[in-house]
């Protein structure tokens, strides 16, 4: 493991930490980094900024990316205070990050009163069997809204 894998899972720590003093910001703290170089950081702000999807991880990979001007982030380690949520995996996996280091896992998480295994037992699930109503309609209008991405010369691969 690269020496600075320390300070980095270090600073996330300290964000997490010293930005949920104030009890409106839950405990996570998160680093992204290229090499030694931090490229971006970001702490929970969930009910801060009154918006769920705010999670250290992606507070940190929004600002990587606008840092270095680019939505892919690979080269990068993401270092987090605990293992991240379905939504934050996703999302560092939609960035293209290379590794993750955390520090608590998702049981530490789940006894602090952050419990994700109502999503992931939904994610598992069929959508006929899941908790929230699924319904599929205008399919025929949906795929000509990719056709028509696949068929543009100037798309920006994701």
């Amino acid at each position: 493991m690269p020496q600075h894998d320390a300070g980095h899972l270090a600073r996330a720590l300290d964000l997490a930490i010293e930005h949920s003093r104030d009890g409106r910001h839950g405990p996570f703290g998160a680093v992204v980094a290229r090499g030694e170089s931090v490229a971006g950081e970001g702490w929970n702000q969930v009910v801060a900024a009154c918006d769920p999807s705010a999670h250290a991880e992606i507070v940190a990979l929004r600002d990587a990316a606008r840092n270095l001007d680019t939505h892919l982030l690979s080269g990068c380690t993401i270092y987090c205070s605990c293992e991240p949520c379905p939504m934050c995996l996703a999302a560092i996996y939609w960035a293209r990050i290379d590794r993750l280091v955390f520090a608590c896992g998702a049981d530490d998480a789940a006894a602090a009163g952050f419990d994700d295994r109502r999503i992931l037992r939904e994610i598992r699930r069929d959508w006929s069997e899941r908790e929230i109503t699924w319904h599929q309609t205008g399919r025929k209008a949906g795929l000509r809204v990719f056709e028509r991405w696949r068929h543009n010369p100037d798309r920006v691969p994701y």
